[in-house]
């Protein structure tokens, strides 16, 4: 028992000048202050710069699956557990072949690819077949996501019933409705917040990086689904509800590629043209956006952002160009 009571967690730290500063107060009180408040701005900055940004973010759908040659296969399969067909493993090592010709144009020795997908059986089998166009010396990693799965449309799902269920979503909104014992749009898009702070973790630590390796020729692969892809652009340039609802699906085995632009964002702009991101929704503003994101800073913000001046139907324009109140 002496032995415990004359115990002192502090002492684990060094010793207890080395810990901790002791002011006693009035009260008999001990007043702790921390040594390490007191170091210059200099000490504190960490001595190495942070990790260069990944040069690209793809994000790839899943290739043709059972379920989207043959809508019956929902009622007899779970969601999770359909496979891809013989075309949708072509499509997929084809777009990882595509993806491995994009960056080989860049030119540099030291690129390396890092996955990030969805459990989903037809997103496993598209990245098992995407990946034969990588050996192993380029592959840093990969990770397998829940929060990146397809949207719940329910468990075994009634064919009829879903037929229905998806003219009601017209009727009620495409992004807010909900199936039965599923989700809306609105509760993919709370999963996929959660992996986008991830994401982001990821890339400011470097984590993906290969131990003592700081390249900036890392590409992040998404491999994932169609609605879970749109929801998670929508979430990371801010789009609002009703241009989401304007998105249009990728096709089966292809890619979007939000590549790092001149200022260290991520642009659509930098690797689609103007009419490839038309075809997949993109409208004026949203265009104006990815041209801004061409040369802007990490932590920048838009201040000029055509959907406010789009949104507020008071401004009217100054001479100089810039909206000013409608007196």
């Amino acid at each position: 028992m002496a032995i415990l009571s004359s115990f002192s967690p502090i002492q684990c730290l060094g010793t207890r000048n080395e810990a901790i500063d002791q002011i006693s107060t009035s009260n008999g009180h001990v007043a702790i202050t921390f040594p390490e408040k007191g170091l210059s701005k200099r000490q504190v900055l960490r001595s190495s710069p942070p990790p260069p940004r990944p040069r690209r973010i793809i994000l790839v759908r899943h290739g043709q699956s059972e379920g989207n040659v043959d809508e019956s296969v929902y009622t007899r399969v779970a969601d999770p557990k359909i496979s891809l067909t013989a075309k949708g493993k072509a499509e997929a090592e084809e777009c990882g072949w595509r993806i491995r010709e994009m960056i080989e144009k860049d030119e540099a020795d030291d690129w390396k690819v890092y996955f990030y997908v969805s459990p989903y059986r037809r997103t496993l089998e598209t990245l098992r077949h995407l990946g034969r166009a990588f050996e192993r010396s380029r592959i840093a990693g990969m990770r397998e996501e829940p929060r990146i799965r397809e949207q719940d449309f329910g468990n075994f799902q009634d064919r009829e019933k879903m037929r229905l269920d998806k003219a009601l979503r017209l009727r009620y909104g495409r992004f807010f409705y909900r199936f039965p014992n599923g989700e809306s749009a609105a509760d993919v898009y709370d999963r996929i917040t959660g992996f986008r702070e991830t994401l982001r973790a990821d890339i400011d630590i470097g984590r993906f990086q290969p131990p003592g390796e700081q390249s900036p020729n890392m590409n992040l692969i998404i491999v994932s689904h169609g609605l879970a892809l749109r929801v998670f652009l929508m979430r990371w340039y801010k789009w609002t509800v009703e241009q989401f609802e304007r998105l249009n699906n990728m096709g089966n085995g292809n890619m979007l590629v939000m590549e790092k632009g001149y200022g260290g964002r991520y642009s659509l702009l930098m690797h689609h043209n103007e009419e490839e991101l038309r075809e997949f929704g993109l409208t004026d503003e949203m265009l104006i956006d990815q041209e801004w994101q061409k040369t802007a800073r990490p932590g920048e913000l838009n201040y000029d952002c055509p959907v406010v001046n789009s949104f507020f139907d008071h401004f009217e324009d100054d001479d100089d160009g810039c909206p000013t109140l409608n007196q």
